[in-house]
């Protein structure tokens, strides 16, 4: 934590910031260790050259104090007025106390609502200066550490603890929910016995069968399983805030040809794509490499979204490292430190031959001799995924 800290104060002196006020869940999360629940309510992290403190709400009593690496300033309901006053009262300790005058103040402007926005603009002095911060400290969570690595890889352990419960789950009749609270109940129970002294919160699971694999993130029904359904198993536990994945493509009894043609089409776009990601290579390279491929097999038109993304401190409800993105339009490039998925999707539409969603996922570690790591072990492809009816 001190050193991301002192990461983030220097992005405050390269900008000439006084400092940041921090507001989106990741940001605050990453530089202070807290993780909030808003319901409604605005929170923060204002950090100076000497300070970091989390404003939070008096509902919360003393969990924010409790997982704050700073200080932690409590907000009353009883004025509306309480949160902005909390944070103009921390600012100005950026300038010994007195009022926040000709301050240059870090926010982040890709993640705060408009009215928060003209609320922070009125709330300091009008000779001060808001500079946006969101891009920069994207850029900063990106590398990952070896603590944040050693989290990611014994997160990415339990999404297979949970993809193994999934898949015996699985069963002719047996409802998507059902399926997905074994998964999810067996997760839960693993990283508690990986780290007994923890917050448990937010670990989940998206079990799809048959139309409703179309979706990456299609939620939960009580649709039941049926004889030579397309499945979708997707296990997410979310370790300190820091969020895995795990996907699989799976079928209910044999598929048809048609449907494991494209199982195996996809096969090879994922295949591919765990080679493609190395040090030096943009993202915008690896993506349209794929394509490629896709076009070869003629399913690009099926293709629904990026091929992978970077994981850390986000979640499905909030953030994401949007720079390291496996799309054609992003040109970061891979580094060591990058920890980035590789998850090809194609849909095929209802009614048509091999009708559904196909998605396997693997999460790779980039290490800093540019080796790259595997760190899922759960098996993809017709070999391991036909479960028996």
């Amino acid at each position: 934590m001190d050193r991301r800290v002192a990461g983030l104060r220097g992005i405050m002196n390269e900008k000439g910031l006084d400092a940041c006020v921090l507001t989106s869940y990741h940001n605050v999360k990453y530089f202070s260790d807290f993780l909030y629940c808003s319901f409604g309510r605005p929170y923060a992290a204002v950090v100076t050259h000497d300070n970091v403190t989390t404003v939070s709400a008096m509902i919360d009593g003393g969990q924010p104090w409790r997982r704050t690496v700073g200080d932690n300033v409590i907000f009353t309901d009883w004025n509306k007025e309480n949160y902005w006053s909390a944070v103009n009262e921390l600012v100005k300790q950026a300038n010994g106390g007195g009022e926040a005058v000709s301050l240059r103040i870090g926010l982040e402007l890709d993640s705060l609502p408009v009215d928060r926005y003209h609320k922070f603009s009125s709330l300091f002095s009008p000779s001060s200066e808001i500079v946006d911060v969101g891009g920069p400290t994207m850029k900063f969570r990106m590398v990952k550490s070896d603590e944040e690595v050693a989290v990611i890889k014994n997160a990415a352990w339990v999404a297979d603890v949970g993809g193994a419960a999934c898949k015996e789950a699985i069963a002719v009749g047996v409802p998507e929910h059902e399926v997905a609270l074994e998964s999810t109940r067996a997760m839960v129970r693993e990283i508690a016995r990986l780290y007994p002294d923890s917050e448990i919160m937010d670990t989940w699971t998206w079990f799809q069968s048959g139309i409703n694999t179309d979706g990456a993130h299609n939620p939960v029904t009580t649709r039941k399983v049926e004889l030579g359904d397309i499945l979708s198993l997707n296990c997410f536990p979310m370790v300190s805030g820091y969020y895995v994945a795990l996907e699989r493509t799976l079928f209910c009894g044999q598929p048809s040809d048609a449907h494991l043609k494209i199982w195996e089409s996809n096969v090879k776009v994922h295949e591919a794509g765990l080679k493609a990601i190395q040090v030096g290579r943009t993202c915008g390279d690896v993506a349209k490499e794929l394509n490629e491929i896709f076009a070869e097999e003629g399913l690009l038109q099926y293709r629904s979204f990026g091929y992978g993304h970077s994981f850390g401190v986000l979640s499905h409800y909030y953030g994401r490292e949007a720079g390291l993105e496996l799309r054609e339009d992003i040109d970061t490039v891979i580094l060591p430190g990058h920890v980035i998925s590789m998850e090809p999707m194609i849909a095929i539409p209802e009614g048509q031959p091999g009708a559904g969603g196909y998605r396997e996922h693997d999460i790779l570690v980039v290490g800093e001799d540019g080796g790259i790591e595997n760190i899922t072990a759960f098996p993809f492809g017709p070999e391991h995924n036909i479960v028996s009816a």
